[in-house]
């Protein structure tokens, strides 16, 4: 099962249409793990945590989180594929800055809906997160 195809997609951020660009999609036919291993070939990577003290982005290998870098003549582009029990979903990013909105927004999600442990003082909503929840992983050794 080849778990990486190409799309015509718009970028979240800038509206772009983009061609012939790699994506994840729906993986039904065997564990996350295997998922993990099949994508990190091409690129891709799976996010273990998130914010300044690395929490949890999801319950491995039931839900996981992609990111890819890559380019194409316009610039960089930033894509994040959540994978959850094998449906896959993937955006694009013209900006890091809004691929990390996304991330924080999903761990976020997780965090508040007891799917991943995330810090203890997670406040109502995510207006109101923490700048250093918003961020990758400071702590080393993750």
């Amino acid at each position: 099962m080849n778990a990486i195809t190409t799309a015509t997609i718009t970028t979240q951020d800038t509206a772009e249409v983009l061609f012939n660009v790699p994506v994840l999609g729906d993986y039904h036919m065997h564990t996350g793990y295997d998922w993990m291993e099949d994508i990190e070939p091409a690129g891709w990577v799976v996010l273990p945590s998130w914010g300044c003290d690395g929490w949890d982005v999801g319950q491995w290998p039931y839900v996981m989180l992609a990111l890819l870098r890559t380019n194409d003549a316009e610039g960089e582009l930033f894509v994040m594929a959540p994978y959850t029990e094998g449906d896959v979903h993937t955006t694009y990013y013209r900006s890091q800055s809004a691929q990390w909105a996304a991330i924080t927004a999903y761990a976020f999600w997780q965090w508040k809906n007891g799917q991943a442990e995330g810090p203890e003082d997670l406040p109502e909503t995510l207006e109101e997160l923490p700048a250093k929840y918003c961020t990758p992983c400071t702590v080393t050794g993750h």
